[in-house]
């Protein structure tokens, strides 16, 4: 059974262009990681500051392990300053 994560960045309108090549950073490694089934960042067309990552991963050690890779404490880390909002992450199972 995979497990989906929803996890919302919310930029402050000054800092969206940053955020957004942060998180577009993430991408491509977290895309090659063992039990990674898809992984994608949306950007909100009517508020431009709402980032929302739409992940599926095959198992919670796909999940636990990606928690521990450097692209994403970095990401985590470096997003901080950018937020105007706490970071919402949500883990959701197929009904």
């Amino acid at each position: 059974m995979s497990i989906r994560i929803i996890a919302r960045f919310t930029a402050r309108p000054d800092s969206i262009d940053a955020m957004r090549t942060l998180l577009l950073g993430m991408l491509e490694p977290t895309r090659k990681e063992v039990g990674c089934v898809s992984y994608e960042l949306l950007n909100n067309s009517a508020d431009p500051t709402d980032f929302t990552f739409v992940e599926e991963w095959a198992s919670q050690a796909a999940i636990d392990a990606h928690m521990k890779t450097p692209h994403l404490q970095a990401v985590v880390a470096d997003s901080a300053p950018l937020l105007a909002s706490p970071l919402d992450v949500r883990f959701y199972t197929v009904c």
